[in-house]
């Protein structure tokens, strides 16, 4: 949706929580001029950094916690904590997307549609898009039960 439908990928783009950094190298991949991927943890911004050597894509990488960055970019793209574990994790990381960028995109569970858009009206920015999709989540922390995990999300894109 962000690099075909909407040419939203071109400029400068941030991925906020990029975990392995497949948002950011997919942005990269398509494209954007300058693509900054951030997290809080180490081992996460190491693996990002193997993995966009590995793609072969230029991107810089940034240790820190949403603060970290600051400034004016084209769009923002995240997988943000669903704010299950930590309530409204998520909505700290769209905060600070729309001090960011005019447009974000941002995955979310799929129950929490209704209170994601209050929250996307009620910041000023407009719900543009939505792409419902099922995602298979790896056990990767402590608190997950299963070795896989389909979780129903939607992808958002949300514009100024």
């Amino acid at each position: 949706m962000a690099g075909f439908e909407h040419s939203d990928l071109e400029g400068s783009i941030v991925d906020l929580g990029t975990g392995t950094g497949r948002l950011a190298i997919g942005a990269a991949l398509m494209g954007a001029r300058e693509v900054l991927g951030l997290d809080i943890d180490k081992r996460s911004i190491r693996l990002a950094i193997r993995n966009g050597r590995r793609a072969r894509v230029k991107a810089d990488w940034v240790i820190g916690n949403l603060d970290s960055v600051r400034g004016n970019f084209s769009t923002i793209i995240m997988n943000p904590p669903y704010g299950t574990r930590s309530p409204h994790q998520d909505t700290q990381f769209l905060s600070h997307a729309f001090d960011l960028a005019p447009i974000s995109y941002s995955i979310h569970k799929t129950s929490t549609q209704r209170y994601l858009v209050q929250f996307v009206n009620k910041k000023g920015r407009r719900v543009d898009q939505v792409r419902r999709m099922t995602m298979q989540i790896p056990h990767l922390f402590g608190f997950h039960r299963k070795k896989w995990e389909a979780i129903h999300v939607d992808l958002y894109r949300i514009i100024a």
